[in-house]
């Protein structure tokens, strides 16, 4: 057998595996994913911390949206915004 059909045949044994161990959820050491307890714990979370992930979200996208308009605009009116806010 050359490498090349070696490393397919890795391959598919590989893939093969995993599609089993998705569609019947069991995990690389032969016991079940405990999907319903992980169901009940997802609904479980505390809706603070759900409240602090959003706003957590919400700055970053702020974030970015500032990096955008620093990577997109062109460079006088960004020195003009800078000088704008040195004064201030």
């Amino acid at each position: 057998m050359n490498p090349f059909e070696m490393v397919v045949l890795i391959v598919a044994i590989v893939t093969v595996g995993r599609v089993i161990s998705a569609r019947y959820g069991v995990n690389a050491w032969g016991g079940r994913r405990g999907r319903r307890m992980e169901a009940m714990r997802m609904q479980g979370e505390s809706s603070e911390e759900s409240a602090r992930l959003r706003a957590e979200v919400t700055r970053l996208n702020d974030r970015i949206q500032v990096l955008e308009r620093l990577a997109t605009d062109p460079a006088k009116r960004l020195s003009d915004e800078i000088e704008e806010l040195k004064r201030k």
